[in-house]
């Protein structure tokens, strides 16, 4: 059996102190520091390891990432509608945020590999920024076609402009012009501290959980089903379609966690604003107060065990 990557401890000691009612609570700017800090990190490490790749192989992968959250806002979407017959607008807004991702549970399956010395394709960072983008609006499509309801100058504001983007994609271009040579001296900070930094944000992450446990018997069954169940879901899609574009096994875990994962910041803010008749309740109760705790603690070393079987030596799927 797989044992707990020590930084998960973290989690847990903020989840139990937030169930327990503890005076446990860290302030608003601590978070948003840790956020930023994080952000960046991946960023750069995916832009320095970007500047060293072969662009001929990436740009295809990209594609098929685009295509992947294409394909994961529908089935998270279609299952919605024909299992529960929810809304057509909370169906959608939850799929947009099952479609897009979830930058904390990347930085833990990162984590993860790190400590087990598994190679991944350090540019799988601009993974994440292009998961952020296409299942969100697809959301919006489902529900307002071709015509949001502050148009798309708004729209493309929101999900382009929102901090997680820009942040992910600003290190990405920091690290590619910069290199490793000059980045060199930033990687004390940004690099060795990134565990240390991941595990605070953990913690804090533990007592948000926490707090939205309680509204899960709100909404019943279903929901719980569904946050449980659609991450084993998309990270079988993760999967297929890190087989597709040739990613090695450390490679593959990440796609299948992105997959796994549910956005808690970029889809709520975009939703908010083109669908607000969504009760974003329901999104963010299955994205952060379910999904995030199980890929964590559950998902990520099942996503990888399995991942293991199907690629023998880690040189690719049998």
């Amino acid at each position: 059996m797989q044992q707990l990557d020590p930084v998960i401890f973290f989690f847990l000691l903020g989840l139990g102190a937030g169930l327990l009612r503890a005076e446990m609570r860290l302030p608003a700017a601590v978070y948003e520091l840790l956020t930023v800090v994080l952000l960046l990190s991946i960023g750069i490490k995916g832009g320095v390891e970007l500047a060293e790749a072969d662009l001929l192989r990436i740009v295809p992968q990209l594609a098929i990432v685009v295509v992947m959250g294409l394909a994961l806002g529908l089935i998270a979407f279609g299952i919605l509608r024909l299992a529960r017959g929810l809304p057509r607008a909370d169906a959608a807004a939850i799929a947009a945020h099952y479609g897009s991702v979830s930058v904390g549970t990347y930085a833990v399956a990162v984590a993860f590999l790190d400590t087990r010395q598994v190679f991944y394709e350090g540019y799988a960072a601009a993974f994440v920024v292009i998961l952020e983008v296409p299942a969100i609006l697809l959301g919006i499509v489902l529900v307002r076609g071709l015509r949001p309801t502050h148009g798309w100058g708004s729209v493309l504001h929101e999900v382009f402009l929102g901090k997680g983007v820009v942040l992910l994609l600003g290190g990405l271009l920091i690290g590619l012009v910069a290199g490793a040579d000059q980045i060199a001296p930033f990687e004390p900070f940004f690099f060795d501290a990134f565990k240390g930094i991941l595990a605070i944000f953990l913690l804090d992450m533990g007592l948000v959980a926490a707090s939205q446990a309680g509204t899960i018997r709100k909404h019943g069954v279903f929901l719980l089903l569904f946050a449980l169940g659609f991450p084993m879901v998309g990270a079988a899609v993760g999967g297929f379609f890190a087989w597709m574009a040739g990613l090695s096994l450390g490679g593959a875990l990440l796609l299948a966690v992105l997959g796994a994962s549910a956005s808690y910041i970029a889809a709520p803010a975009a939703m908010r604003l083109s669908v607000p008749e969504a009760n974003p309740g329901l999104s963010l109760t299955a994205s952060l107060a379910v999904t995030f705790p199980f890929n964590v603690i559950v998902g990520i070393p099942l996503y990888y065990g399995v991942l293991s079987i199907l690629y023998p030596g880690g040189g690719g799927l049998s």
